[in-house]
């Protein structure tokens, strides 16, 4: 019998339209003699919908088409099945849209990569692909993620972080940290993706227009010291913290020793050659496999599982790392827990195709599913029978 997979996409974040297009790119993947795939949009304003036209991806190019001429719905635990429910109910006509087995989350940045929609489903107890509501928030609070990196001694760049309120109160002891760093610097929103708010500064005016283009995003910014001349290598990795597969390595083009890629270049991008239009992260320019030492290919791999180790991660994630190109130096830059396209162009190189990678992701939340449905998460007390209301007693210290 075929599993009803639903695919999340959407949802309140600056990448809203990548994740249509990583969604879409997934959908198509998933192979339909094994599923039957269930499209849920969710809107800017964090609403859900569900109908098959969006399976359709010049159907989603008209945002407005879609809120309006697709249902609205809710998700429902009913007799422990996941039911799929339209907000306006019908006095004629079915009022089950569908029912979910499992969930595949491709939603990328804030209010969905960040543990959000991990959230919901666990509470909803959907089995889901990917990393749990832990290592999601991690993954995406680089704050967060740098610290637990630099605990298990993994390298990274020099780097502080303050409170955007922090450049208000006292702007002199925030540029006396980026001085300490030495210019160029680079700062980042701590929870955003795709290149948005990041800039490079040379100096302190430039730092501060930076900050505040940065705080636009976040309100905790990171400073980080710019590794120059920079080459940057990325790797996919796949399993869970007890199986854990490294992909190919990836080289991204850069024009220029201080360019940023940003998000015209990650996403944007068409094949001159080709003329096709973009394909979501599948665009970037890239050289695949990185034209760089067997040594260094098996250090960053290594750096790669590691990452994904100690941060939690499941499923299917990017290791970004910055390597010294005269020093050949390696740091570890971030992790992408729900990667642009699913990062299935590094699999491909891997010999696994797109449609082998979810088939991966699908068994492996289906054995993180078995392995909840094993663990104590509460249990029986008579706790309620001994509180009494006009004293102290039963309340937690």
């Amino acid at each position: 019998m075929k599993l009803n997979v639903a695919v999340f996409y959407g949802g309140e974040s600056v990448e809203h339209e990548v994740s249509i297009i990583s969604a879409h790119q997934a959908m198509n993947a998933l192979n339909p003699e094994k599923y039957n795939v269930l499209p849920i949009y969710i809107s800017k304003d964090q609403k859900m919908y569900y109908s098959e036209q969006l399976r359709d991806m010049n159907f989603n190019k008209n945002l407005k088409a879609v809120v309006e001429q697709c249902p609205q719905i809710t998700i429902v635990n009913v007799d422990n099945k996941i039911v799929i429910q339209p907000v306006k109910k019908r006095l004629f006509g079915k009022n089950i849209l569908n029912t979910i087995d499992l969930a595949i989350p491709v939603m990328h940045g804030t209010n969905g990569e960040d543990g959000t929609i991990q959230g919901f489903l666990e509470m909803m107890r959907i089995p889901y692909a990917g990393c749990d509501v832990i290592a999601a928030g991690v993954g995406q609070d680089k704050v967060l993620q740098k610290n637990i990196l630099h605990d298990n001694g993994l390298p990274i760049t020099n780097w502080f972080w303050v409170y955007a309120s922090e450049i208000d109160e006292h702007p002199e002891e925030v540029l006396r940290k980026a001085h300490k760093l030495i210019y160029p610097v680079i700062l980042k929103p701590a929870r955003t993706g795709s290149s948005v708010g990041i800039s490079i500064a040379h100096n302190d005016e430039e730092y501060l227009a930076c900050f505040e283009d940065a705080r636009q995003y976040d309100e905790k910014i990171i400073t980080e010291k710019v590794v120059k001349p920079m080459r940057e290598i990325n790797c996919s990795v796949l399993g869970t913290p007890d199986h854990i597969e490294a992909s190919v390595l990836e080289e991204v083009n850069h024009n220029s020793d201080d360019e940023l890629l940003d998000f015209e270049d990650k996403y944007m991008r068409k094949d001159n050659n080709t003329k096709q239009e973009a394909q979501g992260m599948a665009s970037t320019a890239r050289i695949v496999p990185a034209p760089i030492s067997e040594e260094a290919t098996k250090t960053i791999q290594a750096y790669a599982i590691e990452t994904f180790r100690v941060l939690g991660a499941s499923g299917v994630c990017r290791i970004d790392f910055l390597m010294d190109a005269e020093t050949n130096t390696i740091y570890i830059n971030e992790i992408n827990t729900i990667p642009g396209s699913l990062a299935f162009y590094l699999w491909q190189e891997t010999n696994k195709t797109f449609a082998e990678l979810m088939d991966a992701l699908v068994d492996i939340a289906l054995e993180k599913e078995r392995k909840r449905s094993h663990m104590t998460y509460s249990y029986e007390t008579n706790l309620l029978e001994s509180y009494t209301s006009n004293g102290a007693k039963g309340i937690k210290k």
